[in-house]
């Protein structure tokens, strides 16, 4: 996934599409936008920052989960996944992330009223949204969780992997593609987003970062994300400017 910071808007509508297609509860973000103050107030910016998971070449929170609930599936383009048939709820995954991408939402709901209670769980889920979708496999942490377990944003795994063959880049322009978007990417009203096979030299992610030189949200962990960022110049927190080699 490459995001230009340089289009993006901050309006968080990759934020409430997550949220719709992964059946999150309100305050569990998956796919969250932060903002903070660049320089002293008064001339202090705002800026932003969009944070999915991401999807690290090696995840810390592979290595530390005790259940391996938490795995890298390669053959799944390298997502990383939670299987909640072994998720204990540990949360040593949670803690190991440098990102603050996971979440554990059985405690006191993020947001009032507690949806949980107005919406109780059937089967073992922990709610059930009256907007719930088809698509549920626990193998890899997709539907409507179960109690206590770790969520966490799959790139939208049950629509890319309907995706055709051999397909360098997911493009929400393409109406035999659009579908198979992620729903972060494919409702991003600036097009700041973009998705598709970095081991393709044909690919518009390949180019994207290799032209505007791409850079990686703390790379100095060695979990070497598999998320771009442009235009980093604008100013991100945290940011350590290492270019894709």
């Amino acid at each position: 996934m490459v995001i230009d910071l340089d289009k993006c808007t901050g309006c968080q509508a990759c934020t409430t599409a997550c949220g719709m297609e992964n059946n999150t509860l309100p305050g569990e973000n998956w796919q969250d936008v932060l903002f903070y103050s660049e320089g002293e107030y008064p001339s202090g910016q705002m800026k932003w920052l969009p944070r999915p998971c991401m999807q690290c070449e090696d995840p810390s929170c592979v290595h530390v989960c005790p259940t391996r609930a938490t795995y890298k599936d390669m053959n799944a383009g390298g997502i990383v996944f939670v299987d909640w048939n072994k998720c204990i709820g540990c949360k040593y995954c949670m803690i190991a992330c440098p990102y603050g991408v996971r979440f554990y939402a059985d405690e006191k709901p993020l947001v009032e009223p507690d949806l949980k209670n107005i919406f109780p769980g059937e089967n073992g889920q922990l709610w059930s949204p009256p907007y719930q979708g088809p698509d549920e496999d626990w193998r890899r942490g997709i539907g409507v969780q179960p109690k206590g377990v770790v969520s966490k944003c799959t790139f939208c795994y049950h629509r890319v992997s309907k995706a055709p063959e051999g397909v360098a880049d997911l493009d929400e322009d393409d109406p035999e593609l659009v579908e198979f978007v992620p729903a972060c990417v494919r409702t991003c009203p600036p097009k700041a987003r973009y998705f598709g096979d970095l081991d393709n030299p044909q690919s518009n992610v390949n180019r994207l970062i290799g032209n505007k030189r791409g850079v990686r949200l703390r790379d100095e962990t060695g979990n070497r994300p598999q998320v771009y960022y442009l235009g980093a110049g604008a100013g991100v927190p945290a940011f350590q400017r290492r270019e894709r080699s």
